[in-house]
């Protein structure tokens, strides 16, 4: 399965958001610059991560986005879903008097394969990332923060 370009927004601001101390937010407009990516475009990626419950959102002069979850607890694969959503990304498309879509053998090795990508996304968690964070991108993201 490829990966939407949202996906990768995603991910990567909430190892950003993750940095920041829990009083602090960032603005829309560091996070996408740091991203190489419209505001416009990260704007509408922040919606899907505020409605998912990982981060919220303030106006005002101190206004902007901050971690509302546990590191420990966001899992590469709650992102995603939240983003991609958790529709099977293979479907069997024979459907005929020699071959039913219930019985498809190649379908059972894709939902195999994906059902193992899956446990593997489960197992990783934002705190993983966390621990390889290049310096150069903590300090850029801490002097950014309101």
């Amino acid at each position: 399965m490829k990966y939407s370009k949202a996906t990768n927004y995603a991910l990567h601001t909430i190892v950003y958001l993750a940095l920041l101390p829990t009083e602090k937010t960032i603005g829309v407009k560091p996070l996408a610059e740091v991203q190489k990516v419209s505001t416009t475009y990260l704007s509408k990626v922040l919606t899907n991560l505020v409605k998912a419950g990982f981060i919220e959102s303030s106006t005002g002069v101190n206004g902007g986005y901050k971690l509302i979850k546990d590191v420990r607890s966001i899992t590469f694969s709650d992102i995603i879903n939240a983003i991609e959503g958790t529709t099977s990304s293979f479907t069997c498309s024979l459907d005929n008097h020699v071959h039913d879509r219930q019985n498809c053998y190649i379908g059972k090795v894709m939902n195999e394969a994906e059902h193992k990508k899956e446990e593997y996304l489960r197992s990783q968690t934002i705190e993983h990332v966390l621990q390889k964070v290049d310096k150069n991108i903590i300090h850029y993201i801490t002097s950014a923060a309101k």
